[in-house]
């Protein structure tokens, strides 16, 4: 069994690393490209991971949130577009876009009143906003549910090929 970290300040790529109980090493065989040096570097910050480390990490440890992560907290356009979203069961994801979609639903008609002449007045803000926000937590809500999805197809809770042609045929 490999040696756990005591370290408290653990970075999610170690600490997904170690969920999979992979030592630096038995990582760097499975990563392929990255070696145990600079897998060690990456863990303690003392370099920043390329989307390409990052991607592999998130393949071969079949956890997808690390891409999720890397674009909301590391990559400069990301931490300004890209909102993390946590993996959380899936009841609960689908009882946060419900909320959420019945909140639109019942401003639905304010919504039309406030875009309609295509600019936004100064009494109307307060509303656009808010309008606004309850459509990004759908938006997350949304991405929530796709990462969910995700981490099942990586550890094979979904079958990846049924899913694809699946989804193909609903296109």
């Amino acid at each position: 069994m490999p040696r756990i970290s005591t370290k408290d300040n653990k970075t999610v790529y170690q600490q997904i690393r170690e969920e999979k109980e992979l030592t630096r090493e038995k990582a760097s065989e499975l990563l392929e490209f990255i070696s145990p040096e600079r897998l060690e570097r990456i863990e303690s910050r003392k370099f920043n991971a390329q989307p390409d480390e990052i991607l592999a990490m998130a393949e071969k440890y079949q956890a997808p949130e690390l891409c999720n992560y890397y674009c909301a907290n590391e990559c400069a356009i990301g931490q300004r577009y890209v909102p993390e979203v946590k993996v959380k069961d899936l009841s609960g994801i689908i009882l946060e876009l419900l909320a959420s979609l019945n909140s639109m639903q019942k401003r639905q008609e304010r919504m039309i009143e406030i875009t309609s002449d295509g600019n936004i007045q100064d009494e109307e803000l307060a509303d656009f906003i808010s309008i606004q926000k309850e459509l990004e937590k759908i938006s997350v809500a949304v991405e929530t549910l796709q990462l969910w999805v995700e981490r099942k197809l990586a550890d094979g809770s979904i079958d990846p090929d049924e899913y694809n042609s699946m989804k193909e045929k609903s296109n």
